[in-house]
């Protein structure tokens, strides 16, 4: 079992940053791909980034691609996505999951103001 702490997130104005933090239990979070995934109010749920294991290849939703960048710390148990040049379509709750959805996240909300 694999349980997923978040933490980050918050309000912020358009052009601004955030970083969201994703800390895992369990001895095999550097077996795991990790991903990030957000649902905007009123819409369905949808990719943003992705993170191979062990080798760490990234892959981006295009709406984020340049301004997001997802990396993990297999030493802490721990993947990030930093989320830069806000904009605020970003608006939504973010979630990270593990190993293609068989681990979620609760989830945290980001906001961002114009």
């Amino acid at each position: 079992q694999v349980q997923l702490v978040q933490s980050g997130g918050g309000l912020v104005q358009a052009g601004g940053s955030l970083r969201l933090s994703c800390a895992a239990s369990g001895r095999d979070f550097s077996n795991y791909t990790m991903a990030w995934l957000r649902q905007a109010p009123g819409k369905e749920r949808e990719f943003v980034a992705r993170i191979t294991r062990p080798g760490g290849n990234t892959y981006y939703a295009d709406s984020v691609k340049g301004r997001f960048t997802i990396s993990r710390d297999n030493a802490k148990n721990t993947v990030y996505l930093q989320m830069n040049s806000l904009k605020p379509e970003d608006t939504a709750v973010y979630y990270c999951n593990a190993d293609f959805g068989a681990y979620w996240g609760k989830g945290t909300l980001v906001t961002v103001s114009s």
